[in-house]
């Protein structure tokens, strides 16, 4: 990911604002630190919870998946 010194950014906010826009999120450092990353708004923010079940009927689980490598786990304990 690119970074941008503030300064620059200062002077191509415009040209910037329109990266951003077309998906190319980049970061804007101060003295090489970073300071804030720069993410398109329909981009999803880390922190946003997913979804439980949006691949309902799209998957299927074993029903001895619960007992899927067991032997081997119980070996690694000694048992």
């Amino acid at each position: 990911m690119e970074t941008i010194d503030i300064h620059e950014a200062k002077k191509h906010l415009s040209r910037l604002v329109q990266k951003a826009s077309r998906g190319e999120a980049f970061i804007i450092a101060e003295a090489g630190k970073p300071m804030a990353k720069v993410v398109p708004l329909d981009q999803p923010a880390p922190h946003e919870k997913r979804r439980i079940g949006f691949l309902a009927g799209q998957i299927t689980v074993p029903d001895d998946f619960d007992l899927m490598g067991r032997e081997e786990i119980e070996g690694l304990f000694g048992k």
